[in-house]
This record gives structure tokens, sequence and C-alpha cells, in this order.
């Protein structure tokens, strides 16, 4: 017997040391190549782009991991507690290693013959989840047991927790207990019931297998066993017990939902900062401060889809979008889930028609009643330019099995619609500093993500005209300069091709004043004005409002906006109008911040001064800025120290100019295509509208001394809107119900007068300074040299202020 026990005793101690042998040259052999454990200290966790309003609200959150580190001292206590009882409930008496779990796995491996557990501490894991592959292998696990005892040296148990609870995948793209909670429960882990934290606590394990939204049933059964140890072990009492196994599981999918809806702004902000940081944007924890205010967003949103739905409308019903009679409710609540909701006009399905109205199923699986009432616009589209009668009764719009679209009101009550073909895009901005207020590319970015205000390049029609009277601003005309409104006609003799440019209405006024000729949008007195100052020169000058030359057409079609420029483009252009003659830059950009809240960007764009505003001087040399104006740019890093000197504006054109044209801009609204704004009831605004041969394109720009916004509409492949569709039926009502909604409440801004303006009375016959008692006469505005003379002063010539040559309607060369 005695011989026998030596025998174990030296059995068991050579069995120990050849243990502590392996372990010692395991740790020699690898030790080398061990990592640091100091780099658990600085460890960045992937941690999602977001990016935000410059109000604070949430836009779009871009990034494969959804993840929001948490603090130890944040973490609930009854959450630690569910989690060692799961994981490690020997944890806080280990140091990193737990033996009797290794060997109850090395026993399951001798039975079984695989690795069905790896007796893993939560420190193991820790040392696997940020230094080690998955590979099941001794080599990995000899490694993971090292780095866990060099981790429990040099880290606290906190340290530990807090690393583990942040990095762990938890199911539906969810890293950490913090994103875990808000996406099965919609709120931080400080908020959910202790039987929510069982949950959560139980998901490590198999994230997929107890997955609350995919494995109801087995997610249940881990979360009860966990509360069951907790009880066990102490951690609660039973009334706390009982409490949380009666509460049902009631885990649902959310995802961060944006507080404002701005889809083209968020993918602007993504593909700017891929530009600066690479793959690193979706993976630091980037938050982004963009210039957009929620508020004008939403109006802006809201003025699109109001405005092309209207327009939709007005062209009559194209029909259901599918057909499915004869099929049974269960298959058209499985034909509804494929459908999206589009810009809030949701997919139903016709289940009755009647005489008071139809009703419908929707997404959600309920019925609901659409009236009468919201049904009579629907007459049969024929085609762009003519519908159908108008309908008598529900039936002669719909029928049972239609797949029909329903918008949704602020009462719940539905109202019949359809998604709109046409498309639109808006653009609004700071004209003082460039920052974009707001922007929408297009009807719907679930249907069509193509940003049309900043890629779709269409001809402006008559609201590029402007560029054209400011450059003749430049050159001497004035407001008051006779312009003859007469045929003329273009030959290319080599081709044999023939020009006969026409105003819209086929009429001509003869001699008419510069100022009446734009707001009644007269084509051949564009025409006349862009001859007289010459193509070239013309674009050269127009080329400094920011349009590249390449888009601007080198012929006199120029004059009827035959170029082809984004909306963006438009808004730019028009802010040194609206902002007295300055050029900036559009950026969206306002500020970016690190995980950690340190400012990393802060936007320094090239802003127009208050006091060169105020002053307008015209003896500030266009093309010179300011003095003092630092390079520095929407482009400029933030620099530690002091912050950088303001970046000033280059001036393009005379402020006078830009005055001048404001208050011709203004008649626009007042007296010409434009007049439709009047309904706002403000006195500061100016805009023009533009419409492109055969109604292909409608535009509205126009601007008050806070905002400038550009309005376009037209489809995607250019067809006419309609022959008695045009900028003021399509984009200026839009453009009114953005501007309504972002001036509400704010008094009349103009730019101030600048020095060297004078006002003179006008003979409007001669377009010459009145005489007293002179019939009609009224007061217009002019650059101080550039005074007309007197008809008694007048002794011929065509200087400006004077008719231009009867006879123009000579051919000349215009290609």
């Amino acid at each position: 017997m005695i011989r026998l026990l030596k025998f174990f005793w030296w059995s068991f101690l050579a069995v120990v040391c050849g243990l502590l042998l392996v372990l010692s040259g395991a740790f020699l052999y690898l030790s080398p190549s061990l990592p640091s454990v100091d780099a658990l200290r600085s460890v960045e966790l992937q941690i999602p782009l977001r990016v935000f309003s410059s109000d604070g609200k949430l836009i779009a959150e871009f990034g494969e991991m959804r993840r929001s580190p948490i603090k130890f001292a944040e973490i609930p206590p009854h959450f630690i507690q569910a989690l060692l009882s799961a994981e490690d409930d020997n944890f806080e008496n280990h140091y990193g290693v737990d033996p009797s779990s290794l060997m109850r796995a090395a026993s399951q491996l001798v039975r079984s013959g695989h690795i069905q557990t790896g007796g893993s501490t939560i420190t193991m894991q820790v040392a696997k989840n940020y230094f080690l592959t998955s590979e099941r292998s001794f080599s990995r696990k000899i490694t993971e047991i090292l780095l866990a005892l060099q981790i429990e040296r040099q880290l606290t148990k906190d340290e530990i927790l807090e690393l583990y609870v942040n990095k762990i995948y938890l199911g539906n793209r969810a890293y950490g207990i913090e994103a875990a909670a808000q996406v099965y429960y919609g709120k931080s882990i400080r908020d959910v019931s202790l039987a929510q934290m069982a949950m959560i606590a139980g998901l490590p394990k198999a994230p997929s297998r107890f997955n609350p939204l995919a494995n109801p049933v087995r997610s249940k059964e881990r979360r009860d066993w966990i509360l069951g140890r907790m009880f066990r072990l102490g951690k609660i009492d039973e009334a706390s017990y009982n409490a949380a196994i009666g509460e049902p599981l009631n885990a649902s999918y959310h995802v961060p939902t944006p507080e404002v809806s701005a889809p083209w702004i968020a993918e602007m902000a993504r593909a700017e900062m891929v530009g600066r940081y690479g793959s690193e944007a979706y993976t630091q924890g980037f938050n982004v401060t963009t210039t957009v205010p929620s508020n004008l967003q939403e109006d802006a949103n809201h003025a699109i889809s109001a405005g092309l739905i209207a327009y939709d409308q007005r062209h009559g019903y194209r029909g259901p979008e599918a057909r499915l009679p004869g099929k049974t409710p269960r298959e058209w609540a499985q034909e509804l889930t494929r459908q999206r909701p589009l810009n809030g006009l949701e997919p139903a399905i016709v289940t009755k028609v009647d005489k008071t109205g139809i009703t419908v199923l929707t997404r959600d699986d309920k019925q609901a009643s659409i009236a009468w009432d919201s049904m009579k616009w629907a007459r049969p589209f024929m085609n762009t330019n003519s519908v159908g009668r108008m309908p008598a009764q529900p039936s002669d719009v719909a029928q049972v099995g239609d797949l029909i679209r329903v918008q949704r009101q602020a009462d719940d009550t539905l109202k019949f619609s359809q998604v709109p073909t046409v498309q639109s895009a808006l653009v609004s901005l700071d004209p003082r500093t460039g920052a974009i207020r707001a922007l929408v590319g297009g009807f719907s970015f679930e249907q069509s993500n193509y940003n049309r205000a900043m890629q779709a390049k269409r001809q402006p029609g008559s609201s590029f005209k402007p560029f054209i009277y400011s450059a003749a601003l430049d050159k001497g005309y004035t407001p008051a300069t006779l312009v003859n409104d007469a045929p003329i006609v273009f030959v290319d003799e080599s081709v044999d091709k023939v020009w006969r440019p026409k105003n819209d209405t086929n009429t001509f006024l003869g001699p008419i004043r510069l100022r009446e000729a734009l707001y009644k949008s007269r084509n051949l007195v564009s025409i006349r004005v862009l001859q007289s100052l010459g193509v070239d020169s013309t674009i050269d000058y127009i080329s400094k409002f920011g349009f590249n030359k390449q888009d601007l057409p080198r012929n006199l079609s120029l004059a009827l906006g035959t170029a082809t420029l984004t909306p963006m483009e438009i808004a730019t252009g028009w802010s040194v109008f609206a902002n007295g003659g300055y050029k900036v830059s559009p950026y969206l950009i306002e500020r970016i911040d690190s995980r950690n809240g340190e400012t990393l960007f802060r936007a320094n764009p090239p802003t127009v001064p208050a006091d060169e505003v105020a002053a307008a001087s015209p003896q500030t040399a266009p093309g010179t800025p300011a003095p003092e104006a630092a390079p520095i740019g929407v482009d400029a890093t933030l620099t530690p120290g002091a912050p950088p000197a303001p970046a000033i504006a280059e001036r393009v054109i005379d402020g006078r100019t830009a005055f001048i044209l404001t208050s011709m801009l203004e008649d626009v609204i007042k007296k010409g295509t434009g007049r439709r704004a009047m309904a706002l009831g403000r006195t500061d605004l100016a805009g023009k509208t533009g419409t492109t041969n055969d109604s292909k394109d409608a535009w509205f720009s126009g601007y008050n001394a806070d905002y400038i916004t550009t309005v376009w509409s037209g489809f995607d492949q250019p067809e006419t809107l309609g022959r008695h569709e045009f900028g003021g039926t399509v984009s200026l009502p839009i453009w009114m119900t953005y501007m309504a909604a972002a001036l509400k409440d704010k008094p009349a801004h103009v730019q101030p007068e600048p020095e060297g303006i004078l006002s003179l009375r006008v003979d409007p016959l001669s377009g010459r300074a009145a005489a007293p008692g002179t019939p009609g006469a009224y007061f217009e505005l002019f650059k101080s040299e550039d005074t007309p003379p007197s008809n008694s002063e007048f002794g011929g010539g065509s200087a400006p202020g004077s008719p231009l040559p009867a006879d123009e309607s000579a051919p000349i060369d215009l290609f």
C-alpha cells in the first residue's frame, strides 16, 4: 500500500512538474510574440460615423458596427451581477484563469472528442477579443491564458469588465452592451429592467442562438436561467426574481432613428468624410455637425413633396401600381411587405369599393377607409398635356385588388395619392457665407438616391438672364436703357442655318426699358444686350460667379439660358446678387468632433464682412479681396491656439450693380412672372422664373438678405412638363412654400443701399432724365457715373439710356 501511495504521489508530482515545464516552455517560446497589455489602456473601439444638423439632431449613422462605449461607473450593478452569473461567477476571485473551468472543458473534450466549451474566463475573452482570432487550437488557447495572466497583473477588475462589455458582439450589428440595449429595447442600458439586463447578459455565449428577435424561446430560456443563477448566488431577492421571471420577452428591433429626414445631406457628408479620412471615417467615431438647421430641412422636404404631388395630380391618375384581384388577404399582406413607403406615400391594397369611398389594407395589416373627396382629382392621365373626364364615383378610380399609394394626414386619416414621376431639387444657401441651409435632391431618396441638386446639369432658361443683365449694368447700361424688342435673324451661311429667336408670347414690344424687359422676361432684349456686350467678354464676366466656362455656350443662345448647370451652381451664382457682390463657396460641414469631443475641424468659409455689406463701397475693385483676408477657406483644419482670422470673401461685381439688379428682380415679383410670390406679403423678395423650350425644365431662384433659394423641376429624362406648366407654376410654388416657412416671423431684410447710388426721375419713353411735368415720369436707380442726360442735352448716338440703332434686324453670324 505504501509503495502504491508513493507511486501515485510521484506520478502526481511528475504530472504537475510536466505541466509546469510545458507552461514554462510555452511562455518562453510565446512571450516574445505576445502583444503588450499596455495597448489596452489606449485602445480605440470602432464607433460609427454620426451626422447631425446644426441644432444637434441626428441625421444619419454610418458604419458596420453599432457601438456606444460606456464607462464602468455607468454600468448598472445588476447587469454586472447578471453577466458574471452567466459568464464567470468566480471572476472576482481568480487571477485571469479558472482551473476548474479549464478542467471541465478538458473533460468534455475527452468524453466527446470535440471542443464544446473553452473554459474561458472574462479576462481570457478580453485577451481573445482584443488580441487574438477565433481559431480553435491549443496554441491559441495557451496564448490566451498567458495574455489573461498578464492582463490581470496590469489592469483592475473594473477595467477588465469595462473592456469586455464594450467589445463583445451581441447580435444585429450591436457591439457592446449600450448598443445592444438601444437595438433591442430602444433605451440605454441604465434604463432597462432586470429581466432585460439578464437577456442581454445571455447573448455573449451565442448571439445568434439566444437572439430574442430570431429565437425568442431560447432567449427566454437563457434569460430565466441567468435570473435563477442570480437568485441562487444571492445577487437578487425572491421578489425581484419572481417579477423578472414573469416579465414577457418584449424585445423588438430598434435602429437609430434619424431625428430629421435629410438623406441627401447625409450622403454628401458621408462622401466628404470618406474623402478626408478614408475608411477610418466609418470606425473612428467622428461626429459631424452640418450647416443645416433641422427646421429648414423639414420645410424644404415638405415644400418639394407638396409641390410635386400638386403638379402630379393636376395631370391625372396613371392607375394602380399593380392589380392583384383574386388574391387572399394573406397574399395581399405579403405583397405589401415587399413595398416601401416613398416620402410618406404608403403602399396599400384596395379591399372594398363603395359609393362613399374605398377601404384599403395597409402595411401594418390594418383596414382603413379613404373618403371619396380625396379621390376626385383622379382624372385619367392621357398624356402630359391632357387628362380624361372627372370621375363620378370611387369605382371609376379604383377596383378591389389595386395596389395604390395613400398619404397619411396629421389626424391619421388617409388620402388617395400616387408617386409622382416628375422630380424636383431645392438648394437654399446663406448668401453671406455659402452655408447650405437646406437641400433636397428629389422626391424620394428611397426611390432614387441621385442628387439632382448637385448632379443634374440642366438648362436654366430665363433664370440665367440676371447674369447677362449684371454684365450690362457693369458696362454702363442702366435700368432705364432702352433696347429694341423686335424680330432678329441670325444666319450661318456655311451650313445654311437660320436662327429666329422669339419671345415666349411670340409678340414684340419695340423699344423697352431694361428693367421692364427683365421682369417681362423678353428674350430678344437679352439677346441684343449680349450681342452688344460681346459673347466672349460676357462669358469671362459670368465665370467670376463661379461657373465653369466649358458649361457656357459661346454663342448668343447663352442669353436664353442654354448653359448646362446644376441647381447648386445656379444658387451659388445668385448668392452674389443676394450678398452685395461677393463670391462665396457652398459648404456643408460646420464642425468635425472626435469620439472624445475634441474639435478636429471647424469651417472658416470666406464670408461677406458686415461692414463691407453695409458700405458696399464702389471703390472696392471687383476681384480684389479685402486686405485683411486670411487664405484659410472651408477646407482648413483647426489649428491649436487662437482661432484663425476670418476669411474675407472676394468681391466679384460692383456692390451698386448687385443693389440695382436686386431692385430690378424685386419687380419680377411685384409686376412680372414671379408675382404669385406677392402672396407671401413680404417686401424684401427678389427672384426670377426660368422655363426652357417645350417646358422641359422649370426654375425659380429668389432671395432676400437671409437666404438664396433655387428650385428646379422636370423629368430625369427630359420631356415636356405640359403646355401650361412653367417655372411660375411648378417651381415657384415650391419656393414659396419653403421661403414662407423659412422667413416666418422674420422682419424684412434687404441689402443696405451702397454709396454712389442716385435716384432720378426718368422719362419712360426716352429713358433720359425727365423734365419737370413730364407725363408718367418715375424714379429710377443709377450709378453716379451712369446718370442719363436730359432730353435737351441729348444730341444723338446710342449711349446708355438711349435706344439702340433701329437697324438691328440685319442678319449677323451667330455661330
